[in-house]
């Protein structure tokens, strides 16, 4: 649908998004660690550390060779996993975009706590909806979701460039793409899309962000902020005079007179 590429909005909370770049180098070394090991170390990985709701849910045992974690772990583990470069490209992509303006919102520890808890989110939403199944469950896609969800709330209507239908290049604001692409995932959940997309995952990711980022955030963080990612001013709000204002004017100079401030965009 569309390919997030750069947005607007400085970081006002953080000198830098250390959270989200750690994300980023970890998930990338974890793919190049599993893909060099050849396919039999892939597909280990994958049975070891991907959620797979059966094996969680205690209705299938896994081969003890497989066994390198505590069950639980898999909440976690799986989010760190990816079938290819292209799965890996776009999920770290998503977060380049927009985890950096989540991060400052929340602050570094926070922002990590939520980033693990809309994964968890989506590994417990897909497991409540395929609790028998025995396919294992990789990728930060519920967590990104997370992260879609929180900048949505927080900056929706921060301009961003996008390539529609990977081709065309757009200057929008934020709500426009985010929007869309949270109601394809809804969407495709309900239909019941391809089933090498988890959708439910990406719904549970959706929720948990949206509601965590309340919780969160930082003290002071306004939500719906406006196009400069700064609180909305209120419609009809009076300006404030950038210099100092006498109490009296000058007698043969008429009094300032300040005029409503328009709308936001």
């Amino acid at each position: 649908m569309f390919i997030p590429l750069y947005d607007t909005n400085r970081l006002r909370h953080i000198k830098q998004q250390y959270v989200t770049i750690g994300l980023i180098a970890f998930n990338t070394l974890i793919y190049f660690a599993t893909a060099l090991g050849g396919e039999q170390f892939s597909n280990a990985a994958v049975l070891g550390l991907g959620f797979i709701p059966s094996v969680v849910h205690d209705s299938v045992e896994l081969a003890p060779q497989f066994v390198v974690i505590p069950e639980s772990l898999s909440y976690i583990t799986y989010s760190f996993l990816h079938a290819d470069i292209f799965h890996l490209g776009g999920n770290m992509l998503f977060l380049w975009v927009f985890g950096d303006n989540v991060e400052d919102a929340l602050g570094h520890i926070r922002f990590f706590v939520f980033y693990l808890l809309c994964a968890i989110a989506g590994a417990f939403f897909q497991g409540l909806v395929a609790w028998d199944s025995q396919v294992p469950l990789i990728g930060a896609s519920g967590a990104i979701a997370g992260v879609v969800a929180a900048y949505l709330i927080l900056y929706p209507r921060v301009k961003v460039w996008v390539l529609a239908f990977a081709r065309i290049p757009l200057r929008i604001p934020a709500y426009i793409p985010l929007i869309l692409w949270i109601l394809f995932q809804i969407v495709m959940f309900a239909a019941g899309g391809e089933d090498q997309v988890s959708w439910a995952c990406h719904v549970g990711g959706i929720i948990a962000g949206a509601v965590l980022v309340l919780i969160l955030r930082n003290r002071g963080v306004p939500l719906l902020a406006g196009a400069d990612g700064e609180p909305a001013a209120a419609a009809g709000q009076t300006p404030v005079p950038a210099g100092p204002v006498a109490s009296e004017p000058p007698a043969a100079q008429p009094a300032p007179r300040w005029g409503r401030a328009s709308a936001p965009d």
